[in-house]
């Protein structure tokens, strides 16, 4: 049975762009080295510029191989020098009954 996971990324100052471009390559990459599902991800924006991105990984054990694949490590690289990881609890539209977040794929 596959974990559904909740992650949210803040682009650094000027790096929006790098970030959403690196967006649309993360769970294909991920699912090039089988760790994640066919499932389509849902990728969206808060109002302060936060992604939020909901997809699949395949087991636990997928995110713990993943933490010792060059390819993954190098791909998280490229988000460290894009953006912080907050937890999800962090962006302002969660604390609302309803979240709301504008559409990115």
């Amino acid at each position: 049975m596959g974990i559904i996971v909740i992650v949210a990324y803040k682009p650094l100052e000027g790096q929006s762009d790098a970030l959403d471009a690196l967006m649309k390559d993360h769970v294909p990459i991920l699912r090039g080295e089988g760790l994640v599902t066919d499932r389509t991800p849902i990728i969206m924006r808060a109002a302060d510029g936060t992604y939020v991105e909901v997809f699949e990984w395949v087991s636990a054990e997928a995110i713990h191989t993943a933490h010792a694949n060059p390819v993954v490590l190098a791909m998280w690289e490229r988000y460290g020098k894009c953006c912080t990881y907050e937890k999800i609890g962090d962006v302002p539209e969660a604390h609302d009954l309803f979240s709301s977040f504008t559409p990115v794929n």
